[in-house]
């Protein structure tokens, strides 16, 4: 592979102009002095990518990101993450009606699903289809291809854009339980659906979560292992690190799948950077004002480069494996939707930060793809007089006057999105996809491509393989059973089964590939099949349990199900049943949910209480 050298984008091309520039410096107009041929041709880098940094401003339009660097760079100035990309492109972010007709006007849901997926979908609706079925999201697929995952964000992390990677459902404001009980009935875990954003997330696994939106995860669980529980009773029952706060942060020295991090530091969104007046009627007219600190911000400990920095850190630090990041500024539109153009541009400045944080270790690294693009653009302007409608004008940093409107709904409301196609740009191997103008569904197929993912789930836990830790024992004894090449599965069933009955192990979370059971054999003499079964992909593996009193062979009862062997696929038992009907939910790309998902979850209810003892003999809980 060639490492990358540099970024064409350095001082020498992009350095901003003078704030007042010289006649004689053709009135500081030209940022294109001198040839860049040979540099873009050295920009071009072949992949594939050991590692990506996805970095999305939610509403960062080209008209966003000139307004933020006209207040904050100047004119002629430019921003060292966000304009420094050396290769750019436009890309379309149009939606779908559930008719399979264009929607012109998108929103932060269907958007994200569609880089998350490479599968454009309805607005509101986050990872599935029109037709409701979900579709293997990049942080999914990174993981199931041994990737290690992180989702940062400023806004609540189950807010669209990184709720997106993590979970499937029709809505998304089905944050937790209480939610999606009332307004996603159909998926909630009582009826045997994938559950709740939050839910889902933690059942997903990802190695590092950062961002806002901790009230959500003190809801408890309606129904599954975890019922009546906090989401963070659960969280912590699971294994995860949870951290609230800079210190806590920094405390963390790294994360995997035995202990994965989630630090959610706000009960809801990030408060913003800045702060100044709305847009109001006639507000060009006013005298120009400046954007001040925002006393409620954050510990800067908890900016988005810095939790840019500590995500890559942690990510990174295995030098064996591969990362896949999606990093979110997500008041940028939050602020636009105010009329607010302080906070859109400290949000957009502050994103500019975490840009230049993931060029700077994509630099010395010289394996990974850094892109930076956004949702859909957004509704402000730069004008040149007082519009009919919002506006304010605020004095940026060369000491001029810009005037910005905001004219698509009346004063109190929330200003719209607007359909324009946006800036994506890319640095480092395979970043030559992003040139030209593409779709949003194609940031999907770049970075899957860039990091040769298997989008085939199914496929990579079809060697999957289930071994006893004792073949032989005696009725009632305790025996251990553990699965293995399970890596595109994040739980997994298992049964003990005869030709007349069957009883359930329970469930667990797979970590690494491997899920561990302890199960107490049974009281009958004779020979058993003990049966796991993936809830992702429902491939299943099957080992023989002899139960017999010491030193007697039982005669034979039950031989084992013809082709219930390593990665076999689904056996004839009742678990293996239940996750057949499930296995296609995230089976590969476009994979489909099962009809009798409701089995799973009394199965996985079931097996709460044998998941708790392995992982108390296994130190995993607190006494």
């Amino acid at each position: 592979m060639v490492a990358a050298t540099g970024l064409i984008a350095g001082a020498s091309i992009l350095a901003p102009l003078g704030a007042h520039a010289a006649t004689d410096d053709h009135g500081g107009a030209a940022r294109n002095t001198t040839d860049k041929t040979a540099a873009i041709r050295e920009s071009i880098i072949d992949g594939p990518a050991k590692n990506v940094i996805l970095l999305i401003g939610d509403g960062m339009g080209d008209s966003e990101i000139t307004v933020a660097r006209n207040y904050a760079e100047g004119a002629a100035g430019a921003f060292a993450g966000i304009d420094a990309l050396p290769l750019t492109g436009q890309y379309t972010t149009y939606a779908l009606n559930k008719d399979g007709t264009p929607n012109y006007a998108s929103e932060s849901a269907s958007t994200a699903s569609g880089w998350s997926t490479g599968t454009k979908t309805n607005n509101g609706a986050l990872s599935v289809d029109i037709a409701g079925t979900p579709q293997s999201t990049l942080l999914e697929l990174a993981k199931a291809n041994g990737l290690r995952t992180g989702n940062v964000s400023t806004a609540e992390i189950q807010d669209a854009t990184p709720g997106a990677q993590v979970a499937h459902i029709s809505a998304r404001g089905c944050y937790g339980p209480v939610k999606t009980t009332a307004n996603c009935a159909s998926e909630a875990l009582e009826n045997g659906g994938l559950g709740s954003i939050s839910e889902q997330l933690l059942t997903l696994r990802p190695d590092v979560v950062l961002g806002g939106g901790s009230a959500t995860f003190n809801e408890r669980a309606a129904a599954g292992d975890w019922a009546g529980q906090t989401l963070f009773e659960q969280a912590t029952d699971r294994g995860y690190q949870l951290v609230n706060d800079a210190a806590g942060l920094a405390s963390v020295a790294a994360a995997d799948q035995s202990a994965p991090v989630l630090g959610l530091f706000t009960p809801g969104n990030f408060p913003t950077r800045w702060i100044g007046p709305d847009a109001i009627v006639g507000g060009a007219d006013l005298a120009p004002v400046s954007c001040t600190a925002n006393p409620a911000r954050l510990d800067t400990g908890l900016s988005l480069a810095s939790l840019t920095d500590k995500a890559i850190d942690l990510l990174s630090a295995d030098s064996e494996q591969g990362f896949f990041l999606q990093v979110e500024g997500a008041s940028i539109d939050k602020r636009d939707h105010a009329a607010d153009a302080c906070g859109q541009i400290g949000e957009t400045v502050d994103l500019d930060e975490a840009v230049q944080s993931a060029l700077a270790f994509a630099k010395a690294d010289g394996n990974t793809l850094v892109v930076v693009t956004a949702d859909h653009a957004h509704t402000s302007q730069i004008v040149g007089s007082t519009p009919p409608g919002l506006s304010v004008a605020l004095t940026t940093e060369e000491g001029s006057p810009m005037l910005v409107s905001y004219g698509t709904a009346e004063a109190g409301e929330s200003q719209q999105h607007t359909g324009s196609q946006v800036r994506i740009a890319g640095y480092g191997p395979g970043a030559a996809n992003v040139l030209g103008l593409t779709d949003q569904t194609d940031l999907f197929f770049t970075s899957s491509n860039a990091l040769a993912l298997n989008t085939d789930l199914r496929s990579l836990s079809a060697a999957a393989t289930l071994t006893l830790d004792k073949a032989a024992v005696t009725p009632g004894a305790d025996f251990t059973a553990t699965g293995a090449g399970l890596a595109a599965n994040w739980r997994a069933t298992s049964e003990v089964s005869t030709a007349a009955s069957v009883d359930p192990l329970g469930v667990a979370d797979v970590i690494d590939g491997q899920a561990v059971f302890t199960g107490t054999a049974p009281t009958a003499p004779g020979r058993y099949t003990v049966t796991l079964t993936g809830a992702q992909t429902g491939v299943s593996a099957s080992a023989t349990l002899t139960v017999a009193a010491a030193g007697v062979t039982p005669a034979p009862t039950v031989d084992p199900p013809a082709g219930a062997v390593s990665g076999a696929g689904p056996t004839k038992t009742v678990a293996a049943g239940v996750a057949s009907a499930i296995g296609g939910v995230l089976a590969a790309t476009g994979a489909q949910v099962g009809p009798l998902v409701g089995a799973a979850a009394l199965l996985l209810a079931a097996g709460g209480v044998f998941l708790a003892v392995r992982r108390r003999r296994n130190g995993l809980l607190q006494p």
